[in-house]
């Protein structure tokens, strides 16, 4: 019997999305034979699924895409927080979703994303369709898996500018303050920051006190360095707004003119040791372009799993990657978590052991 299967990105976009579509197709063409399979290209993500916005996709659409960066399925954003939520359009967006499912006569589903993909994947589980989850983000803070696609590539890019602004923070004896990608995980930031040689990182998991920061800046002045390179998660927030709740945060930045982190403690730094500090950010040049050789083999590696786990029609499962063997977790069982840094984690005291203040 012939099998209908939907892939769909959902999320922001990231290297590897094309690789994994591709993992998932070949393999299945391979354990069903190309007569046997029908692949249905859900454009735009649940976007798509809500509005049945899909195309039926064949074997040549899958060819020459490993290489290729961002989604050939397009991808918007849909919080999950309003997915149960009728808005002003009238749109019962978890009922359109069931029947586009329906109306494509799907057997499953396959969903490429990240958090909130996750706990969409899971509602619909739970709401009684099959559906196969994929882990995919530069932040790798999907609960249950070692490492997600778009991961390593994020770094090689955000190791690169880092390894570019010392040659420049250097010639000019300035404090240069780099804004990763990382809205509530550090990771990203972490391993760019060591990789990077970055002198002081701070991220979200480890609140930072400004004057810790200044003192790393000054101890490197007075040791004859007169720059510094500071890697900040886009997410960091220092002690006192660790104990405030996101909104008064958000409100106490907006009244000081500084709705990020990165600025307010450039413009601290330069305040408190009288050094030039400038900040970049990278942005979403973090998640563009061609996807890394490894992320390229995890992403075919997670795809392949899939097509197994949709032949063995073991559904309301996410793949992940374990202690280096790919394997699933249950969507009920990681929807809705994160995987955070831990402040006591090997990587953080490594960097710590090379001398790298973290501001906390």
């Amino acid at each position: 019997m012939k099998k209908r299967i939907g892939i769909l990105t959902s999320g922001g976009d990231c290297p590897g999305l094309n690789a994994t579509i591709r993992g998932v197709a070949k393999a299945c063409f391979e354990k069903f034979g190309e007569d046997n399979i029908e692949i249905v290209g859900v454009v735009d993500g649940y976007y798509g699924l809500i509005n049945n916005e899909t195309k039926i996709m064949k074997p040549s659409d899958f060819s020459g895409i490993l290489t290729q960066g961002g989604t050939i399925l397009g991808t918007k954003r849909q919080p999950y927080k309003l997915m149960q939520v009728i808005g002003e359009d009238n749109v019962d967006k978890v009922k359109n979703m069931k029947e586009t499912y329906k109306k494509q006569k799907l057997d499953c589903l396959l969903t490429l994303g990240g958090n909130g993909t996750h706990k969409t994947s899971n509602l619909l589980s739970q709401e009684g369709l099959n559906v196969i989850g994929l882990p995919k983000t530069i932040d790798n803070d999907i609960y249950g898996t070692d490492v997600t696609f778009g991961f390593h590539t994020a770094v090689d890019t955000a190791t690169d500018v880092i390894d570019r602004l010392h040659t420049t923070a250097a010639s000019h004896s300035r404090i240069l303050v780099v804004e990763i990608m990382g809205n509530k995980a550090g990771w990203l930031t972490l391993n760019a920051g060591i990789a990077g040689g970055a002198d002081i990182i701070i991220i979200p998991e480890i609140p930072y006190d400004i004057d810790k920061v200044a003192d790393a800046v000054m101890e490197r002045n007075n040791a004859g360095k007169d720059f510094s390179i500071v890697a900040v998660a886009e997410g960091a927030f220092s002690k006192a707004e660790a104990e405030m709740k996101k909104k008064e945060r958000a409100k106490k930045r907006l009244e000081a003119g500084e709705t990020t982190a990165t600025n307010r403690i450039a413009r601290q730094i330069q305040e408190i040791t009288g050094s030039e500090a400038r900040v970049c950010v990278p942005g979403h040049m973090l998640r563009g372009g061609s996807p890394s050789a490894y992320d390229r083999i995890l992403a075919t590696k997670f795809g392949v799993y899939a097509a197994s786990l949709l032949a063995e029609e073991k559904y309301g499962r996410t793949v992940a990657m374990v202690n280096g063997k790919i394997t699933s977790n249950k969507l009920e069982d990681i929807a809705g978590k994160a995987r955070l840094v831990d402040p006591k984690h090997q990587l953080v005291k490594t960097a710590r052991d090379l001398g790298v203040s973290f501001g906390g």
